[in-house]
């Protein structure tokens, strides 16, 4: 007999998810994050792929777009609101290969992204994470 693992959690789940991982962001940067946008897509297209550079979309996790509050000025009003995708199939597949549980992968992406939201590069959060752990 086969085994059933039910329904894979959906984009309301991940939403409720994303937002308890911003709500467990200490105060200090907390306050820098409201108007952040958090949206749930399955896959991110061919252009955003190639665009960070990768060629499989299963590789894409999250995105921040926007700008970094470094590069934010008065001369950027009028700007879409700074947006958080993540990419819930490359998510749920991850979940599956890592054992982690879905929250603690939702939230590792969602400070992730938040770094970019601070001007941070992929490198300096990894050296960070690397001090850390």
């Amino acid at each position: 007999m086969g085994q059933s693992f039910g329904t894979a959690p959906g984009t309301a789940d991940f939403e409720i998810l994303a937002h308890a991982a911003f709500r467990r962001i200490p105060a200090p940067f907390a306050r820098h994050l409201e108007g952040i946008v958090v949206s749930i897509e399955e896959f991110p297209d061919e252009e955003t792929v190639e665009a960070v550079g990768l060629d499989d979309p299963w590789q894409l996790t999250g995105l921040y777009h926007g700008r970094s509050l470094d590069e934010q000025s008065v001369w950027s009003a009028g700007e879409l609101p700074p947006r958080i995708t993540l990419y819930r199939q490359p998510l749920l597949a991850e979940w599956c290969e890592t054992g982690v549980t879905l929250a603690e992968l939702v939230t590792h992406v969602v400070v992730h992204e938040v770094g970019h939201h601070f001007g941070l590069s992929d490198a300096q959060m990894h050296a960070l994470e690397a001090r850390a752990g």
